[in-house]
C-alpha cells in the first residue's frame, strides 16, 4: 500500500459492487429476506456512511450496527462514577475528548468541568503520566477505555508508572473486549445475523484467533475488514462467498495489517497488567460475564477503582438509560438510529441525550454526519 486513494478507486469499488450483487442474487436475498451483515466496529459503520456503502450495495443486503464503539457501551452509571472522582478537589482527571460529552445520570464529564472539576483532555495515557510527573501533589486519575486496541497502551503506561515509582497517577479501568458481546448476541434468539465484518484495529491487537467459536459453535462466517471502501466492499464479498457455498470460516481480508496471532508485545502487556473482571455491565446487554478487564493486585496501587472505592470495588447501582433513548436497541442492531424516536428531536449533536449520538464511533453520530437532516426527517 503507498496511497490510501488506492482502496478508494471508483473502478475497483464497482466491480467489486457487481460481484457483491451477483452473490447476493446468488443467495435469494431480496428487499422482503435481506442478508443481515453485522459490521462490529463503529469506525466500519462511519466508512459504510461516508462512502454511501448501504445505498450502493444490492437491495438485498442489510447492514447492521454492532457495539464496537467503546464509548457507546458504556452505562451510565460508569459516567457518574467517573463525575465522582473528578469532582474531588485533589484530583486531576485526564481523559481521551470523545468521552467528555457523554451524558451521565448527573451530568457530563464536560458538565463537571464547566462547575469546577479539573479534568483535563489527553491524547494518550502518556499525557496523563506526564501530568502526574508535572503535579506531585495532585493525583491524576487517567479514564481508560477502549477495547483490545487502547489496552496495550494503557498497560505500558501503568507498567511505567510503577517504574517510576508515581503513586499519585492512578487508572479508572474501563477495558472491555470485542469477542463476549459477540457471544452474547449471537446467544439472544431474537437476533438475526447471517455474517460478521470483523473488527480491524482490535485484530491488529488479538489476531483472528478469538473469533474461532462464531463459526465453529455458530456456523456464521466473519472477515476482518479494513476501513477504506474498497476493503469493506471485499470484505463483504467473502462474507457471501462464504453463505454462497454454505461455509462458516473466519478470514482476514485485511492482512496488510492484521496478523494471524496478534501482536505478542501488546498481548504480553495486556497479560501481565489485567486479568478478566467476573462480569461487566455494558450499555444495551446488561452483565457480560468475563467481559471486562481489571488491574492486577499487583499493580493495584494504580487502580483507582481500589484507590478511591469507587465502582466495581464499591456497592454498585445499575442507572436506568433516559426515557425514551433507544441507545441500547441501536448499538446492539436490533433498531435503525432513525427509528429512535429522539433521533433528531429531543437528541441531536449540539443536545445529545445518548452517547451513540456523541462518540466519533457512535451510529447515530454517523447517520447525523452523512445523512443529517434527510434522516431526522425520515
Amino acid at each position: 500500500m503507498r496511497f490510501a486513494s488506492e482502496f478508494r478507486d471508483p473502478v475497483l469499488a464497482r466491480a467489486l459492487l457487481a460481484a457483491v450483487a451477483g452473490k447476493a442474487e446468488a443467495i435469494g436475498a431480496t428487499r422482503e429476506r435481506p442478508v443481515h451483515i453485522m459490521e462490529i466496529c463503529g469506525g466500519h459503520t462511519h466508512s459504510i456512511f461516508r462512502y454511501g456503502l448501504d445505498k450502493l450495495v444490492h437491495e438485498g443486503i442489510e447492514f447492521v450496527h454492532g457495539p464496537g464503539c467503546p464509548v457507546c457501551v458504556l452505562p451510565m452509571a460508569r459516567v457518574d462514577e467517573c463525575v465522582a472522582i473528578a469532582e474531588r478537589p485533589e484530583v486531576i482527571f485526564a481523559t481521551f475528548g470523545d468521552a467528555m460529552r457523554v451524558p451521565g445520570h448527573r451530568k457530563s464529564l464536560m458538565q463537571a468541568r464547566a462547575d469546577g472539576a479539573d479534568i483535563r483532555m489527553v491524547y494518550s495515557p502518556l499525557d496523563a503520566l506526564e501530568l502526574a510527573r508535572r503535579n506531585p501533589d495532585r493525583e491524576v486519575v487517567f479514564f481508560a477505555l477502549g477495547f483490545e486496541t487502547t489496552t496495550p497502551s494503557t498497560a505500558l503506561a501503568i507498567l511505567q508508572a510503577a517504574r517510576e515509582g508515581l503513586g499519585n497517577f492512578s487508572v479508572f479501568c474501563n477495558h472491555i473486549t470485542v469477542p463476549e458481546p459477540i457471544r452474547a448476541l449471537l446467544e439472544d434468539p431474537d437476533m438475526r445475523l447471517d455474517g460478521f465484518i470483523g473488527p480491524g484495529h482490535v485484530s491488529m491487537v488479538i489476531g483472528l484467533r478469538p473469533y474461532d467459536f462464531i463459526a465453529r459453535d455458530f456456523g456464521k462466517p466473519l472477515v476482518v475488514a479494513g476501513f477504506e471502501p474498497t476493503d469493506l466492499l471485499q470484505a463483504l464479498l467473502m462474507v457471501l462467498t462464504q453463505i454462497a457455498e454454505g461455509r462458516a470460516a473466519i478470514e482476514n481480508q485485511y492482512a496488510r495489517v492484521v496478523p494471524e496471532n496478534g501482536n505478542p508485545v501488546s498481548l504480553a502487556a495486556i497479560a501481565e497488567v489485567y486479568e478478566r473482571r467476573p462480569s461487566f455491565e455494558w450499555r444495551g446487554l446488561g452483565e457480560i460475564e468475563s467481559s471486562g478487564l481489571r488491574i492486577r493486585p499487583a499493580y493495584a496501587a494504580f487502580d483507582a477503582e481500589a484507590k478511591f472505592g469507587i465502582g466495581y470495588a464499591a456497592a454498585r447501582r445499575t442507572v436506568p438509560e433516559i426515557e425514551g433513548c433507544a441507545c441500547g436497541q441501536v448499538m446492539t442492531g436490533r433498531l435503525k438510529p432513525t427509528q429512535c424516536p429522539q433521533y433528531g428531536r429531543g437528541c441531536t449533536p449540539e443536545s445529545p441525550l445518548g452517547a451513540l449520538m456523541v462518540s466519533s464511533e457512535g451510529a447515530c453520530a454517523a447517520y447525523w454526519q452523512y445523512a443529517g437532516a434527510r434522516t431526522a426527517a425520515a
